[in-house]
């Protein structure tokens, strides 16, 4: 089952400092999640994103779970080389109702990690064989992505980034759930919106949502 989990500002400790532990950091600098990353030896990107202030770096060999007990993080995920390390932190973890990760060991994981393929921050798409092959995951988004960008197109962004707008202010304004979801299904095949995506007046577009909302009955 594929889940979309939360982490927008959950302490996540990534262990280990080389390429495993940065293609794990990377995937996550989107999720606006304070990450934390513990080695005593890293590679230059992992510096550098600790030296331009998006990560935290802790210069540390791990050899124990006390940290785990210190910090509290809502998540872990084990990228050493080490493999005894790594069972021994995830088993901690679990222990502890922690969401835990083993690159080395996807069976004892709490969750996997699909290929996604992202437009815009605004719609991802995941590849996912259960584990069985990432590799073929990478490759059938590869395939996917270059279809993909002829059928999701800038005006989808668009009206998504309307609709985030106009349901933040429906849940302030309108208190019935299904008036709401009538008037955003209203502003989302309004052909005036439409139009003035289409024409690049995107500001237009977004104050006429606003109209529709304030004058929902």
């Amino acid at each position: 089952m594929i889940v979309d989990l939360n982490i927008q500002n959950k302490r996540i400790i990534v262990i280990g400092g080389g390429n495993e532990a940065e293609k794990r950091v990377n995937s996550l600098l989107k999720q606006n999640c304070n990450i934390l990353v513990i080695s005593d030896t890293v590679n230059s990107k992992i510096r550098k994103l600790a030296k331009d202030n998006k990560i935290k770096l802790k210069k540390q060999k791990i050899q124990d779970t006390k940290f785990i007990s210190t910090l509290n993080p809502h998540m872990i995920i084990t990228t050493t080389n080490d493999k005894k390390v790594n069972q021994k932190i995830i088993k901690e973890a679990k222990k502890k109702k922690i969401i835990a990760y083993s690159s080395d060991n996807p069976d004892e994981s709490d969750f996997s990690n699909p290929a996604i393929i992202d437009f815009d921050k605004m719609v991802q798409i995941a590849i996912f064989t259960g584990g069985q092959s990432p590799a073929m995951s990478k490759k059938i988004k590869g395939k996917l992505e270059k279809a993909l960008k002829n059928i999701i197109t800038k005006e989808d962004i668009s009206h998504i980034k309307i609709q985030k707008i106009a349901r933040k202010i429906a849940k302030e304004s309108i208190s019935v759930p299904t008036q709401r979801k009538e008037c955003l299904h209203k502003i989302m095949s309004d052909n005036e919106i439409d139009q003035l995506i289409k024409d690049g007046q995107v500001k237009k577009a977004e104050k006429r949502a606003i109209t529709i909302l304030r004058n929902w009955k």
